[in-house]
């Protein structure tokens, strides 16, 4: 690599972490030489706890890894920003990214990150079960009970749609979609696939 890091005068370097597909701004942490190397080394991100005073693997206790896509530097090398594909939500809170904080929020623009959300959260829960949890439940029973769900559901979309006003429809066609990621992630197709699929067909 022909650029140089320019690490601070405590040997660290600020480091974002976004979501390669949604785009979606994940978490904003730390890196020293050792964690940068280690990141480029092993395909997973890595970064320097300043509290704890010692190099640490996201997700080496919660299973929320970061695997890399990309790592690229700004127009000074005084920033890292990492391009990952996350597994689970990436704050500590539980929370899918850490800016969860909003101020101001276009709509328009945020709902198109949240089928990206869902996905993921649905994928955490198969490889962290909670207990209660409906999509356990289904993950448990299996795939003949994830399709019969996504038989019903499809035939509820259809008799929605024959009925008056949008209420009905919105509300089946919530529960198709639901269903069909939990199916997706049952058989391991990701949203990434599917939409370049559609992108194909265009």
């Amino acid at each position: 690599m022909d650029m140089e890091i320019k690490f601070g005068k405590d040997g660290l370097v600020p480091a974002i972490a976004q979501e390669a597909n949604t785009g979606v701004v994940l978490m904003q942490a730390y890196m020293n030489q050792e964690a940068f190397d280690k990141t480029l080394e092993t395909g997973y991100a890595h970064y320097y706890s300043r509290a704890r005073q010692k190099l640490w693997k996201k997700g080496e206790t919660s299973g929320n890894v970061q695997e890399i896509v990309s790592v690229s530097l700004d127009c000074d090398c005084d920033c890292v920003l990492l391009k990952v594909k996350q597994t689970g939500p990436a704050c500590h809170t539980g929370e899918y990214s850490c800016f969860f904080n909003q101020v101001q929020e276009n709509e328009k623009i945020a709902n198109s990150s949240m089928m990206y959300e869902l996905y993921d959260l649905i994928a955490d829960r198969k490889v962290h079960p909670k207990e209660g949890s409906y999509t356990n439940y289904l993950f448990e029973k299996g795939i003949d009970k994830i399709l019969k769900k996504v038989g019903e559901e499809s035939a509820e979309v259809i008799i929605a749609s024959k009925n008056p006003g949008t209420d009905e429809l919105r509300y089946e066609a919530a529960d198709l979609i639901y269903h069909l990621l939990v199916l997706m992630n049952e058989k391991g197709l990701t949203l990434g696939e599917l939409f370049g699929e559609l992108q194909n067909r265009r």
